[in-house]
């Protein structure tokens, strides 16, 4: 079934509309602080004013296997730790600066003991439709498992509230202010709420396993002069609103010197709350250790060795490494990594999966390094970083590659480019509506606490969805970097 077309308004409906949007953007929280702002001077954040065709079954299959694919990443934190740190070891070679120094504080931190099994996972995976080259049945296929500082289901949760008023108050009808879309076509995600109960539950657990603290408080740890603080700030009020705990910001450059730790427990000096659980908004890039190398890495191997439950812990973010989502979407692994799937559930998982290559000397590899150079407009080229702007797209490739010594290409994996439809959405940007072909990205949330020892799963739960969408002329998808806009879905 094909969707329905987008509003279509006359120039005076679509400046009541974008008056509307801001206003209810400004009054419930859709924010972003534009660069170099002042404190008071927040702006609604890049969003598109009609929600974005989605395909309804696609989206309930990216929905169907997120929890596999939770699993899946903790067993190999857990069950298979030296087939993961093994790779890791050889990856810190390719990467010394940011994977090397993580994997360095993770055997540093082990040599030392373990002060908490306990850890916490906020996943997203993110997809696109291919449906170009599959037009009678749309596959969602993965772009990448994101296992550290997963952003925007704040804003999620807000976008398609807005969306929602927007069409029940009328404003996406031309003539008699009826609703354009029926209710169920466009969800909510509730993944404000479902974030937030996956760190209380992760809190809960703490406190059962020999806190004395009366309550104990959430430690965000931060990047300085971060724009992107309201959609935290959402989940933050969650965890005070529905569950009476609080929180604190800290960077990772004041953590040693605004905390302190007695018998390995963590406390807030000013205070002395007991800190339950560490998550991690911040120490996903290089550049959030670069201000002062020596303190940063620090202060995340302090934190590490405390008894706070780590969102994520060290090992658990370096399970997200880009060699190491490759290595996950070949059959015999994934069979070997999660036994327990049904065959239809794995198949399912299975045909999420593009082809991704290593470019080191495996055969694999050398198919890839032939690819790269003969048909690289196929392809993206993606380092073992996080983060808008680090990708390297398909004629730029060879070059790149040529200016870079052949030893160093296997801290990069070659990754079959997805084709998904273009729709022209309305985009507005910094007060100004664009209105260009579009591609969407959906992104899947999801918690787990589990014994990172043990491999026990504690909880695995679905946390809600994200919907970003960019021009279709860039490559790049990143909201905070500039490349992209929050969006919601509209299922047909």
């Amino acid at each position: 079934m094909a969707p329905k077309d987008f509003p279509e308004l006359s120039q005076p409906q679509v400046n009541d509309l974008v008056e509307k949007l801001q206003h209810w953007s400004l009054a419930n929280g859709l924010v972003m602080y534009p660069p170099n702002f002042e404190s008071y001077s927040a702006s609604v954040a890049p969003i598109t004013l009609f929600p974005t065709p989605f395909p309804k079954k696609s989206f309930e299959n990216a929905l169907a296997i997120q929890k596999h694919f939770n699993e899946l990443y903790i067993n190999v934190v857990t069950h298979q730790k030296e087939w993961l740190t093994n790779i890791l070891q050889s990856l810190s070679k390719f990467d010394a600066d940011f994977t090397g120094n993580l994997f360095d504080a993770y055997k540093k931190s082990q040599a030392r003991g373990v002060k908490q099994p306990l850890s916490l996972g906020l996943f997203r995976s993110d997809y696109m439709v291919n449906d170009i080259d599959n037009q009678e049945q749309p596959e969602i296929k993965q772009i990448e498992f994101n296992t550290v500082s997963i952003s925007f289901g704040g804003l999620s949760t807000k976008v398609g509230q807005l969306h929602n008023y927007l069409n029940k108050n009328g404003a996406y009808d031309d003539k008699y202010s009826y609703k354009y879309y029926e209710d169920e076509e466009i969800p909510i995600s509730n993944s404000i709420k479902e974030l937030a109960d996956g760190i209380a539950y992760g809190d809960s657990q703490y406190n059962s396993s020999g806190s004395t603290a009366n309550k104990t408080v959430i430690l965000f740890i931060v990047q300085d002069g971060e724009r992107n603080c309201f959609d935290q700030r959402h989940i933050e009020y969650s965890l005070l609103d529905f569950h009476g705990i609080k929180s604190y910001r800290l960077t990772l450059e004041d953590a040693q010197e605004k905390t302190t730790v007695n018998q390995d427990k963590l406390y807030i000096k000013e205070t002395m709350d007991e800190v339950s659980v560490v998550y991690y908004r911040s120490g996903y890039s290089p550049s959030d250790y670069e201000s002062n190398p020596e303190l940063t890495w620090g202060a995340r191997l302090y934190l590490e060795d405390t008894k706070a439950i780590k969102c994520p812990s060290l090992l658990t973010q370096l399970s997200g490494s880009k060699k190491i989502q490759q290595l996950l979407t070949q059959s015999e692994t994934v069979k070997k990594f999660l036994p327990g799937l049904s065959e239809s559930e794995f198949t399912k998982l299975m045909s999420s999966f593009v082809n991704i290559y290593p470019l080191d000397d495996s055969e694999d590899g050398k198919i890839a390094k032939k690819l790269a150079f003969e048909s690289p407009e196929k392809f993206v080229l993606k380092p073992q970083r996080e983060g808008g702007g680090n990708n390297i797209y398909k004629d730029d490739i060879p070059g790149f590659l040529k200016n870079l010594p052949e030893e160093d290409w296997g801290a990069y994996i070659l990754m079959e480019l997805i084709h998904p439809s273009n729709f022209k959405n309305k985009i507005l940007r910094n007060s100004t509506v664009y209105n260009e072909e579009i591609i969407s990205e959906l992104g899947v949330f999801g918690t787990i606490l589990f014994n990172e020892e043990t491999g026990e799963i504690l909880q695995n739960e679905n946390a809600g969805w994200l919907l970003r969408s960019k021009f279709s002329s860039s490559d790049e998808g990143g909201v905070a970097a500039g490349f992209g806009c929050v969006d919601n879905i509209y299922l047909y």
